[in-house]
């Protein structure tokens, strides 16, 4: 795949410099993204639209997810230039960024460029020092590893996107095309973020953040044999009341004894591990049962009432019932 500027953009355009990195290893659609948002030609924007290239920060063939050889229009003086620079998502979240990239971003931002990850890009950012003292994003497989190797970001790994101004983060792949509408959005205002927004078939703005697509699931094989059954009956007995005394007597221990040896062996407390159960139980019902009413779902999944139903939903997946019914459920 080799991208190169059109005519259009050759001849015409005269708006913010847009340059996206290339790689070995390329993510694909994340490029993809950026590329079609800043990249493709859209006359009916006028000459003030973006100009977008693309920067190798290695030499060549680089190749990307998918079977494909990316040849880029450039290399990193390409960034000295740039009013806007994306990062697609990297190799490895852990894969160590080259010298030369760290240094060509620094330098980029001392002179007022702004910088933008998709996905694990925010690995390549972090490591710059950037983010040092900031809000950012990722996805939320990421998070964990992220905060771990980079304690001083301020990472908020719920939400779809973050702009820190002239940094800005995002989160799953997907959530890279939220991004690129806010910067259009901010850049040329509603109207043409609406109008790319038609032409790539999703909404302008989605409501709520990547919380709604985490699946939790019991840590593998870590509740040791005591409490593995309690587990699978907790499970079983979504719909009723469960309280801290009967489980830890169901386990066999003193109330604060299980209390400890359950945050060991889960990672959380046995109330919160409850809860996540019963929002994972109703999820999957929203999700395959459509017949069900929000009374019914929420009786099964031990809410009690649509009303303390929708107050977790809000709180914790920052999304209604109705909505993650319309989003997830089946249609046939």
């Amino acid at each position: 795949m080799t991208t190169r500027p059109s005519a259009f953009t050759e001849l015409t355009l005269t708006g913010p410099r847009v340059v996206t990195l290339a790689y070995d290893g390329l993510c694909t659609f994340e490029f993809g993204v950026a590329v079609e948002v800043f990249g493709l030609a859209r006359p009916e924007m006028g000459e003030g639209w973006y100009r977008h290239m693309t920067a190798a920060i290695e030499p060549g063939p680089l190749r990307a997810a998918g079977g494909l050889s990316v040849t880029a229009g450039g290399g990193l003086e390409l960034l000295q230039e740039a009013d806007l620079i994306v990062v697609p998502g990297w190799r490895g979240i852990t894969e160590p960024v080259p010298d030369p990239l760290l240094q060509a971003l620094r330098a980029a931002h001392s002179r007022g460029a702004r910088l933008m990850s998709l996905c694990s890009g925010v690995a390549v950012l972090a490591a710059t020092g950037l983010l040092d003292g900031r809000r950012a994003t990722t996805h939320w497989r990421y998070a964990d590893t992220i905060a771990a190797r980079h304690p001083e970001i301020h990472l908020d790994p719920d939400v779809l996107y973050v702009d820190e101004g002239e940094i800005l983060t995002a989160a799953g792949s997907a959530a890279g095309i939220d991004l690129c509408l806010h910067v259009v959005r901010r850049d040329f205002g509603a109207e043409a973020a609406n109008s790319v927004a038609r032409r790539l078939v999703v909404p302008p703005h989605r409501e709520g953040g990547q919380a709604q697509f985490i699946v939790r699931p019991v840590p593998e094989e870590r509740e040791g044999q005591r409490l593995g059954p309690l587990i699978e009956w907790i499970d079983a007995n979504l719909e009723r009341e469960v309280t801290l005394a009967e489980m830890a007597t169901r386990a066999g221990m003193s109330t604060r004894t299980f209390q400890r040896r359950f945050h060991d062996l889960t990672g959380t407390s046995p109330g919160e591990f409850l809860l996540t159960r019963r929002l994972r139980h109703a999820c999957d019902l929203l999700e395959r049962r459509s017949a069900l009413s929000l009374d019914d779902i929420a009786s099964a999944s031990g809410f009690g009432t649509p009303a303390t139903l929708r107050h977790h939903f809000r709180t914790r997946l920052d999304i209604s019932p109705t909505a993650y019914r319309a989003r997830f459920g089946q249609t046939g």
